[in-house]
């Protein structure tokens, strides 16, 4: 199998892929009960090169169950009617993956309400209160 080339020295060598071709779901008549056009691609985690500990674990976090057992990343594809179509879309969908878990999340940083906002806040909520104070009062009045 041929290695994927992600970014920044991420390489996932060819002898930590292994595909399997099966048949698709869905519609397609005799085609899809006769041709084997979906693949499932396993890439072993642990062999592939240039990986830190950190994108490591963002790539397990977003893999989620798609992580088996024996900690190898399953892709699956039947986009295409094609198995080498197939085959160069999962590729490309352990790329795409691996290239979002090279980036760390970016850190929230804490914002607080301006004063001005603040003070509109204020002035609504008192203009609210005593509008619902003078709906109390007309009612008292109406006995």
């Amino acid at each position: 199998m041929q290695a994927i080339a992600v970014a920044h020295g991420v390489i996932v060598p060819g002898s930590a892929i292994s595909f399997r071709a099966v048949r698709a779901s869905g519609p397609g008549g005799q085609n899809v009960n006769k041709v084997a056009s979906k693949v499932e691609l396993r890439v072993e985690l642990s062999r592939v090169e240039g990986l830190g500990s950190g994108a490591l674990a963002r790539l397990r976090a977003l893999a989620g169950p798609r992580l088996d057992a024996e900690d190898r990343l399953i892709v699956r594809s039947q986009r295409t009617r094609d198995q080498h179509r197939n085959l160069d879309d999962a590729r490309d969908k352990v790329r795409r993956l691996l290239m979002k878990a090279l980036h760390p999340p970016r850190t929230r940083r804490a914002t607080a309400p301006s004063a001005s906002a603040r003070e509109a806040r204020l002035r609504e909520k008192k203009s609210r209160a005593a509008r619902k104070r003078a709906r109390a009062a007309a009612k008292g009045e109406e006995d």
